[in-house]
């Protein structure tokens, strides 16, 4: 299916939104399963790589909001039930909610994997992030000719403001073609890489030095060595070896739910206590995207309420192998 009007526009950017934070509570609970001081390579990595994120899904957001939609996220049918495929995607792989692991930096590798040379831009189906993205560039190149579709309140904007995303980057107002345009590219950019190489093109967007892109980062980790200057997709990393220790982690059992525990017991009401949290959290988001920008700095203080309910379950024990509990980033209930 095209994207040839302005509704179906706003229909893949809220698309986009389910896409990013689709993504978030898998890097979560691989970056919270690290114990304290193990595995700082892999540890940095997802925290720039979840900060980053955080970041495209407010690019998203105030895309659809200079078009005059409505971001939503919590809703049903808005986030994901884990494990599940990416939302609109082609169903050609699954993410899981797992501890850091082998297993998991493959499944964000294929998260993060650049399009194929000459792939197209797929607006529904997509193989890669990448594609789908590319599909919605083209149309607001396209339909954004038109000034009359930017008719959204300048107000929802998320306006820089880089405390929300560390060292993420910052949030592009979106007041046109040229800013859309520019906060699509970004969101790209960062996670497949700049024109082909393995870094991302902040430095051209936002003069910020160089940086892998997303897929190179988990990359690097998969193989166990750095990319440096010089490195390309080809080559593959050629630098120092980077040394991983998969025991310095909680054994988090994979894809945990409240409905593992008996009714009335402690464990399922750890569970449920941390579901409240994250509910909570995506009805921060979903009011600081609309027309409450100001309030994303509660989010913030939500996703560390949520860190530490979730490493409290990651250290309880629920089976005679030494697994243990995990946050099931349960999708609220309607």
């Amino acid at each position: 299916m095209s994207i040839d009007t302005p509704e179906s526009l706003r229909a893949h950017l809220q698309t986009a939104i389910e896409i990013e934070w689709s993504t978030i509570p898998p890097y979560l609970c691989a970056l919270w399963s690290i114990e304290d001081g193990g595995n700082q390579e892999a540890a940095t990595c997802l925290q720039d790589v979840v900060m980053e994120e955080m970041l495209h899904l407010t690019q998203a957001a105030n895309v659809l909001n200079a078009l005059g939609g409505a971001p939503r996220l919590g809703a049903p049918g808005t986030v994901p039930d884990y494990p599940a495929a990416l939302p609109h995607s082609d169903r050609s792989f699954q993410v899981s909610l797992l501890r850091f692991s082998q297993e998991a930096l493959e499944t964000f590798r294929r998260i993060e994997h650049p399009a194929l040379i000459g792939a197209p831009p797929q607006p529904d189906r997509y193989t890669t992030i990448a594609q789908f993205y590319e599909a919605v560039s083209e149309a607001v190149e396209r339909l954004g000719a038109d000034r009359a579709i930017w008719s959204g309140d300048p107000a929802r904007q998320v306006v820089p403001n880089s405390q929300y995303y560390g060292g993420g980057g910052d949030a592009i107002a979106v007041t046109g073609r040229h800013s859309a345009l520019e906060a699509l590219q970004l969101v790209i950019d960062e996670g497949e890489g700049f024109a082909g190489s393995v870094f991302d093109g902040d430095h051209e967007i936002l003069g910020e030095a160089e940086e892998l892109a997303h897929y190179f980062r988990f990359d690097e980790l998969c193989r166990g060595r750095r990319y440096v200057r010089g490195d390309t997709p080809s080559s593959g990393p050629t630098g120092d070896p980077i040394l991983l220790d998969y025991d310095a982690v909680a054994p988090m059992r994979a894809n945990p739910r409240a409905d593992d525990y008996p009714r009335g017991s402690e464990l399922r009401a750890m569970t449920e206590e941390c579901d409240a949290t994250y509910a909570r959290l995506l009805a921060r988001l979903q009011t600081a995207f609309n027309g409450a920008p100001e309030t994303l700095a509660d989010a913030v203080r939500d996703m560390w309420a949520l860190k530490y309910q979730a490493v409290a379950l990651m250290r309880v024990p629920v089976s005679d192998t030494g697994e243990t509990a995990g946050p099931a980033f349960a999708a609220p209930r309607r």
